[in-house]
This record gives structure tokens, C-alpha cells and sequence, in this order.
């Protein structure tokens, strides 16, 4: 009588000990699968990273990379920095407000563009109406005056100039051919005008409104070329730009080439042509 407990007793540790046992093979069982997969992930991110590292000697010091950086920044022939070709890769040089006219690349007509009046009766191209609006009011805010003496022009307008000017110089003595040359670098040949976009205006101070050199001198030019930038212009036919341009010196005409080019263009010391074909 007194074994018969005792034998139940012992059943009962028997399957509580199975019961542990199997508890302790599942904590286990789990420890290894995450012990794996930890593996795993490590394993991921080293192949990542050494995916990621530069070919070479990775042991160089810091004096040595910036040795090799400033033997790349003096170097003429060194590859272009990745800003730089981030720059270069997002101009996009057939976008509206940097289409180069001149004597190589001509309008055969009128473009088709939607023109915004100005109050003096001037036209424009509508798009850039905005930026010449602040412009003008950021100018006149300082204190001058500038004023459009010249702005959009129809193919049949330019036309019109043209001859006027070439008939003026023949008057002058000159061969038809050679008045013609001589014509072309004070009124642009008809379809080689910027005005003929509507993206270009003649801008002239109140006070002293002759197309000459001397509208360089005026508060509102010296203004203009060091300010116009800000607002999407350049000054189109700088002095010392002659050579490419085409066009005699102009301290008066203005070209919208977008604010970004703009910047560039002033900060670089370039003309359009220079801009573009860095592109």
C-alpha cells in the first residue's frame, strides 16, 4: 500500500522533466535561429560595405588624400568634380530662355510665343514679364530711372532695320558689301536678333538716352550690369566678348537666360556663347 504512491509520484516527475526538457529544447531551437539570422544580417552589411568602399589602398593617411587633392585641383586635365557634372547634366540647353541666336544660329521667322504689353507699349515675351517687373522696381527703389527704349521686334521689323542701317552707311561711302558687314555688327542681321525672341530689351537711363559707350557711365547701367543677374538677365554684348559675340559693345541690351544661367554667366565673366558651349 505504501509503494503504490510513491510509483504515481514518480510518473509525475517523469513527464514534468519531459515537459522541461522540451522547454528547454524549444528556448533552444529559437536561440539558434536568431543566432543565424544575426549571422545573416551581418554578413549582409559587411558585403554592403565593402561594395561600397573605393578600390585602392584604404590604409591611406589623411596627409596623403590631401596631397592627392590638391594635385587634382592644380592639374588643368583633371577630371571635372562630381559637382560639376552634376551641373553640367541638369542644364538643359534647348529650354526656351537660353535659345542662342546669332550669325550661326538664325530664325527663319517669327517665333510663335504669347507677348505681354509693358506699360510704355513695349512688348516682351509673357514669360519673362514678371522678373523685368522687379527688376524695374527694385531699380527705381534704389533711386533711378531706367527706361525700354527697345524691346520685341517681328522678323518683318528687324528686316526694316536692317536695311535702314546698311542704306545709312552706304550713304557714308561705303560698297554695298561692306555696308552691309558694317551694318551687321551695330543692327543684327534679320533673323540673327535676339529681339526677335522677345527675350531681349535695350534699356537706357532717362537722363541720357543715346546708344553709345557712354551709357556705360549712367547710375542705371552701373546698376543694371551689377544687379540684373539677380533677376534672370545679362548683359548680352559685353566689351571684351566682341570676338564671339559678333556684335559691337552694347551697355545697353539685356538678355533673360533664367536666374540660374544668369549667375553663372555674370560670376564667370562670360557671354552666352562661352555658357552654352561649356555644355
Amino acid at each position: 500500500m505504501n509503494n503504490r504512491p510513491k510509483r504515481r509520484k514518480s510518473r509525475k516527475q517523469i513527464k514534468r522533466q519531459k515537459q522541461i526538457m522540451a522547454i528547454a529544447a524549444l528556448i533552444v531551437m529559437i536561440i539558434l535561429v536568431i543566432a543565424v539570422f544575426t549571422g545573416l544580417i551581418l554578413l549582409i552589411k559587411k558585403v554592403s560595405s565593402n561594395e561600397k568602399k573605393p578600390s585602392g589602398n584604404t590604409t591611406q593617411n589623411t596627409e596623403s588624400n590631401k596631397s592627392t587633392e590638391s594635385e587634382h585641383n592644380t592639374d588643368n586635365t583633371s577630371e571635372p568634380s562630381s559637382e560639376d557634372t552634376t551641373t553640367s547634366a541638369k542644364i538643359d540647353k534647348s529650354v526656351w530662355f537660353l535659345q542662342l541666336v546669332n550669325a550661326s544660329h538664325t530664325l527663319s521667322a517669327t517665333p510663335d510665343i504669347e507677348l505681354e504689353t509693358l506699360k510704355n507699349g513695349y512688348q516682351c515675351d509673357k514669360r519673362i514679364a514678371d522678373d523685368l517687373q522687379d527688376m524695374f522696381d527694385d531699380a527705381r527703389a534704389a533711386g533711378l530711372n531706367p527706361i525700354i527704349c527697345s524691346a520685341f521686334r517681328t522678323h518683318e521689323r528687324q528686316i526694316y532695320l536692317y536695311n535702314l542701317e546698311v542704306e545709312n552707311f552706304k550713304k557714308q561711302g561705303y560698297s554695298d558689301e561692306e555696308a552691309k558687314r558694317l551694318a551687321g555688327t551695330s543692327t543684327a542681321v534679320p533673323g540673327t536678333s535676339e529681339h526677335e525672341l522677345g527675350l531681349a530689351l535695350d534699356i537706357v537711363s532717362a537722363s541720357y538716352q543715346l546708344l553709345n559707350d557712354e551709357q556705360a557711365n549712367t547710375p542705371e547701367q552701373k546698376w543694371l550690369m551689377a544687379n540684373c543677374y539677380k533677376y534672370g538677365f545679362i548683359l548680352r554684348y559685353p566689351k571684351d566678348k566682341e570676338n564671339i559675340t559678333g556684335i559691337m559693345y552694347e551697355p545697353w541690351h539685356y538678355r533673360y537666360v533664367g536666374k540660374e544661367a544668369a549667375k553663372e554667366i555674370t560670376e564667370k565673366g562670360l557671354c552666352l556663347e562661352e555658357y552654352l558651349e561649356m555644355y
